[in-house]
């Protein structure tokens, strides 16, 4: 068995301003509906849930990267929850040796962090 760890933080502002800036474009480009859905539903914690996402897709990338034989897109790693509120990641790419992925989200008004460990066979 082997564990790869994956870490990102980013500024609120960030993503924010590109979401201001570029609108749906840079939505699309990078989240999924379900991801839409649930950022928008939070209202006035909106951007700051959308950067915890968006530091989650970094956090998972650094954690499976040496794994990737393919080609892939932001949308291929998308971050949900389930009904108790806890974050997971549904990949849509397929990596044989992975056994197992948890994530971890937090954020405040300014930073959104993103902690990521990947099991491997």
């Amino acid at each position: 068995m082997k564990i790869e760890n994956g870490t990102d933080i980013i500024e609120v502002n960030r993503i924010k301003n590109d979401i201001e800036t570029l609108g749906s474009r840079f939505l699309n480009r990078i989240y999924t509906e379900n991801e839409i859905l649930y950022c928008e539903s939070k209202k006035s914690q909106k951007y700051q849930s959308y950067a915890a996402r968006f530091a989650a897709k970094e956090a998972i990338y650094k954690a499976i990267n040496p794994y990737i034989n393919c080609e892939y897109s932001w949308k291929d790693f998308e971050i949900l929850n389930d009904e108790n509120g806890k974050p997971y990641a549904k990949l849509g790419i397929n990596i044989d040796e992975l056994e197992g992925l948890t994530v971890t989200l937090s954020h405040c008004q300014e930073y959104a962090v993103a902690n990521v460990v990947a099991v491997y066979k």
